[in-house]
């Protein structure tokens, strides 16, 4: 017999899976050049968005020697940036995206699975 809070559990997670089903995601990373950081920035957030959101996501690519305007008026300090611009809230992840984890939590696909610490680093 299933229990009733293990029941409303399962429900909960079951709307939480399908809320980020229904959602578009509106990105923007902001690279340099052809940079090889830049590169693989790209392939991975592509990679990335193709395995998880497919049909569901816009990706705008922003060369900032090309704009570089734009980047000033973002707010964008390190290269390359990945804005996720919708849906709320705004998150800023930095770096090559290569952490397919982190990238999934940062743009709220998957939530992060803290890890408890052994009992000797524990204090």
């Amino acid at each position: 017999m299933v229990r009733k809070k293990d029941q409303d559990a399962g429900n909960a997670l079951e709307k939480a899976l399908q809320d980020t089903r229904d959602k578009h995601y509106l990105l923007r990373l902001y690279v340099t050049g052809t940079s090889p950081r830049s590169i693989r920035a790209i392939g991975n957030i592509k990679k990335i968005c193709e395995e998880n959101l497919k049909g569901r996501y816009e990706l705008e690519i922003i060369d900032v020697y090309q704009q570089p305007d734009i980047a000033t008026d973002k707010m964008i300090i390190a290269l390359p940036t990945l804005v996720k611009e919708l849906p709320q809230p705004l998150r800023r992840l930095i770096g090559d995206l290569s952490n397919k984890k982190q990238v999934l939590a940062g743009l709220d696909i998957i939530h992060k699975v803290r890890t408890p610490k052994p009992h000797s680093e524990q204090k």
